[in-house]
Formats: C-alpha cells, structure tokens, sequence
C-alpha cells in the first residue's frame, strides 16, 4: 500500500520553487537564531536555547533564566518568536525533500519511497511538537512555576530532534543514492 504524498496538490514547478525558497528561508532563519543564541550562552545554558529546551526540571529551568540577564531574556524570547516561522520553514523543506527523493526511489524501492512518505509526514509533526515546545518555554520564560511547562518543552524537543534527524538523514542519503540510479538509468537506455 502507497501511502498518500501530503504534497500532492502542488505541480512540479510550484514544488521545486518551494523547496528552494523554503531552504533559503531556512538558513537565513537559522542565521539569524545563531546570531541570538550565541548571546545567551553561559555555564547553565552551554548550548543556549538548546539546554533551555532540553532542561526538563522547573529547577533546571529555573537556573538557566537565573544565567540570563534582561537583555539575554529578550534575546531569547526573540529567538522562541522566530522559531515559530524556522519551524514551518524546516518542516516543510525537509518534508518537500522527503517527498523528492521518495519519487526518485519509487521504482527502485517502494519501501524506500514509503519510508520517505512517512518521513514527510512526520516532519509535519514534528513542526506540531516545536511549536508546542515553544509554547511551554515561553510559559517558563515569562515566569509560570509550573513544573509541567519544562517537562512539556523536553517531551517534544526530544521526538522532534529524532524525526527532523531522521527526515535530514533520508534526504542527505538518499537524494546523491536517487541521482546514481537515475545515471544509471540514463546509460542504459
């Protein structure tokens, strides 16, 4: 059984113009993250954002924000508000990516092909779980004390970070082993 391509309703030129701006998008988004996080680094947050959304504790949580002064606080904040738009811009771009290389291996491999469908969709997800993650450190960042904010961002940071992997990995394996085959092809016939 074929699973169902969740970009199917765009043509092939709106597809490939897509995947182009989206990854534009994203870099230049993941520039400008970059730029903030290298401001909030200290002891308690080594990986800036990343030990925020990885901290899991109120009490862990509660270190990091005690690290950041109120400029750092604000670069933050900054960075969770432009995830919002990275978010979308990555999600759709390795999922895009997912879908591209899913057709180049079709005739090759169906479970291949599935498997980047399934990929695909799970990058969509993944989005779903960002933006949740985000929601709850905003909640820690602007002061709740409620211990399942933390332990709500690391629940969906974690599953993200493997789905995105996963996508990421498919697409950076997958897309030079597509154009092998599609030489391949090409000679012989």
């Amino acid at each position: 059984m074929r699973l169902a391509d969740p970009f199917s309703w765009l043509n092939e030129a709106v597809h490939k113009r897509a995947l182009g701006g989206l990854i534009v998008l994203s870099i230049l988004l993941m520039l400008a993250m970059g730029t903030l996080d290298r401001q909030i680094r200290t002891p308690e947050a080594t990986f800036g954002v990343g030990s925020f959304e990885l901290a899991r504790t109120l009490e862990a949580s509660q270190q990091i924000l005690a690290s950041w002064d109120p400029t750092a606080r604000i670069y933050v904040a900054l960075s969770l508000g432009l995830d919002y738009l990275f978010l979308a811009t990555y999600s759709l771009s390795i999922a895009l990516a997912c879908v591209r290389v899913a057709a180049a291996l079709r005739s090759r491999s169906s479970g291949l092909a599935n498997l980047g469908l399934w990929l695909a969709w799970g990058q969509l997800a993944a989005a779903l779980l960002d933006a949740v993650e985000n929601y709850a450190l905003i909640r820690v960042l602007v002061g709740a004390q409620e211990a399942i904010w933390p332990g709500l961002a690391w629940a969906c940071a974690l599953p993200k970070f493997a789905i995105v992997a996963l996508g990421l990995v498919y697409v950076l394996l997958g897309a030079p082993a597509a154009l092998v085959l599609a030489r391949r092809e090409q000679r012989n016939t």
